[in-house]
């Protein structure tokens, strides 16, 4: 990891709105800063993590954005000015990968950011890897639904009807899933117009 983005509100602490691109510069990344969501989304593309001097009520919403533009890991500079909110706020399910705070040293800064892209990329996996199952999830639904609507109309037994349907997936070549949503769709369409 070489290059960080520093996502910071414009306000008037002129004076900490860059502590975090002079602390991060001064242990040798390059840092990019960024003040508006239009300058964020151009220059996440360039850098290797964002780093998002922000309240944690606004870090789920900028994440989103940069994450839609290219997957980073997102840290989030926790100081008094960024943390100044209620416990309530703890609450929230804040979707970060790490913490760097002004009193870290140049070595913790290091790890926290090498923990951070491991965490980003396994996080993304985890979110492949669920997608991957909720679709054999819905696959499944289709092919049981099917396999009702087949053992009550031909009057024979669940495992008949699953040997039905993957004897006419092969005859088609095509999924057992597209054919059991072919059998559920035309059955709900002859019903609803009976």
């Amino acid at each position: 990891m070489h290059s960080l983005l520093i996502v910071h509100p414009l306000s008037d602490a002129a004076a900490d709105e860059f502590a975090p691109a002079r602390l991060l510069g001064g242990c040798g990344y390059l840092v990019e800063s960024a003040g508006t969501r239009e300058e964020a989304f151009e220059r996440v593309g360039e850098t290797d993590a964002a780093v998002l001097a922000l309240p944690i009520t606004e870090m789920n919403g900028w994440a989103a954005l940069l994450m839609s533009r290219k997957t980073v890991p997102v840290l989030w500079w926790c100081t008094s000015e960024t943390a100044n909110l209620s416990v309530s706020a703890c609450e929230d399910d804040v979707r970060i990968d790490g913490i760097l705070s002004p009193h870290m040293k140049p070595s913790e800064i290091h790890w926290i950011l090498h923990f951070s892209a491991r965490r980003c990329y396994e996080r993304l996996q985890w979110e492949k890897e669920r997608e991957k199952l909720l679709a054999r999830l819905d696959e499944r639904k289709w092919i049981d639904m099917a396999k009702g609507i087949l053992s009550k109309a031909k009057n024979i037994s669940e495992s008949e009807a699953y040997d039905l349907l993957r004897k006419q997936a092969m005859n088609e070549r095509k999924r057992m899933v597209d054919v059991a949503t072919s059998i559920v769709k035309v059955y709900q369409l002859l019903h609803e117009q009976s």
